[in-house]
């Protein structure tokens, strides 16, 4: 018999970093309601709404790096993507159909080509990105040159699912001098992307967002670099912060080590969670004004990027919700992150139709269908993850594990 195709238990989580994942999931929703309004304007109420990406990326790392770093002995390589695939692909399949679904709903100015298209080929999108496979942009539906039409932040969990690839075949034998060189030379793409220093000469294509990090949706040049920067920093540092917080050997469970007790605050969902409410809202920093201030907004992403996104993440893993009454609250947000951010953009295409088609309706008649939209969007997602996501994960397991 071979262990390694055992299914091993899951590890007690970090409540803290999966209610911090929720927090960022519903400013997400946030943002992307407030983008229908203001676009890239500075007006914007959660300017960096967008960097959610980032922080889910190092908030994966570290959960990559403790969930598995201790378990290669017990676990094959092909176990391993096996796992992942039951974590992350059923809901991958379930937001695609879900946009199949909604896709006519979003037809409007704003995507020309929805009204062309014949079901056939939603179908055949919508199959096509069944698999994650990026969709090449002759076959766009939709008119954003998105990788997946029907369900466009499904772009980050293809860089996810590479993150999770390398750290299976190369990563994970990684010692942390080579972990910490690789972060040091990731941290100069990040800062050459925020900055905009166009090394390679494909940042001049996205001249509308210069000095951000926003894009890595498209499999054009410039949106390939912009992805690949946003995943590599984050993630190798996650990774790291994980190896040098937590310790493996302690009674066979791995927890933080007790030189890290500096992180352990009180109140730390609170704080932590502050800290990505006013980092996501900040306002855009030069933008809109006469001099050539714009790369101070490039700066701020970047010390949001390097410094204070892993700081969070290892305050969240030193803090501790047991006992509190907040401990309820993290585990809802936690159950309902990665559905809520897998399925709220098809409502999002809904929304935009929605006000193309209304822009002199009241002010308050705007809010309220922003409201609902909001909360429907939380119902979808409890309602996935309860009846779908749940049971099609555990039958995965029994089908694909002894």
């Amino acid at each position: 018999m071979n262990n390694k195709s055992i299914y091993l238990a899951s590890k007690p989580r970090y409540e803290i970093l999966d209610g911090l994942r929720g927090v960022a999931a519903m400013l997400v929703v946030g943002f992307h309601l407030f983008e229908t309004y203001y676009h890239m304007g500075q007006d914007q109420p959660i300017n960096h709404g967008y960097l959610a990406v980032d922080f889910f990326f190092v908030l994966s790392g570290f959960v990559i790096g403790y969930a598995y770093d201790d378990r290669w002995d017990k676990m094959s390589t092909w176990s391993f993507f096996k796992r992942r695939l039951i974590r992350l692909h059923p809901m991958v399949i379930f937001g695609t159909f879900f946009g199949a679904i909604m896709f006519y709903f979003g037809s409007c100015g704003e995507f020309p080509l929805i009204n062309e298209t014949p079901w056939w080929m939603v179908l055949l999108v919508m199959f096509w990105c069944f698999t994650i496979i990026p969709l090449p942009n002759t076959m766009d539906i939709r008119g954003w040159a998105e990788t997946n039409p029907l369900n466009g932040p499904a772009w980050s969990l293809q860089w996810e699912y590479i993150a999770n690839i390398l750290y299976a075949l190369f990563i994970r034998k990684f010692s942390k001098v080579a972990l910490g060189i690789c972060v040091a030379v990731f941290a100069m793409l990040t800062i050459i992307l925020c900055l905009n220093i166009d090394v390679t000469g494909f940042l001049e294509e996205r001249s509308w967002a210069s000095y951000t990090v926003v894009g890595g949706w498209s499999t054009t040049p410039d949106q390939l670099q912009v992805g690949l920067t946003r995943l590599l920093y984050p993630f190798f540092c996650g990774l790291l912060v994980s190896r040098l917080m937590i310790d493996h050997s302690t009674n066979g469970q791995a927890m933080v080590n007790c030189k890290w007790s500096m992180f352990n605050v009180k109140h730390g969902f609170w704080w932590c969670s502050l800290a990505i409410v006013v980092l996501f809202c900040m306002p855009w920093m030069g933008m809109g004004s006469e001099g050539d201030a714009r790369w101070t907004n490039g700066l701020y992403e970047a010390v949001c990027i390097l410094v204070c996104f892993p700081l969070i993440v290892a305050m969240g893993a030193g803090s501790s919700v047991k006992g509190s009454k907040s401990a309820a609250l993290n585990k809802f947000l936690g159950d309902i992150s990665y559905p809520l951010y897998i399925t709220h953009y098809p409502l999002i295409y809904m929304q935009m139709s929605w006000v193309d088609g209304h822009k002199d309706a009241p002010l308050g008649t705007h809010i309220f269908v922003s409201v609902c939209i909001f909360i429907l969007a939380i119902l979808v997602a409890y309602g996935a993850y309860r009846l779908y996501d749940l049971p099609v994960r555990e039958w995965l397991k029994k089908k694909w594990f002894r």
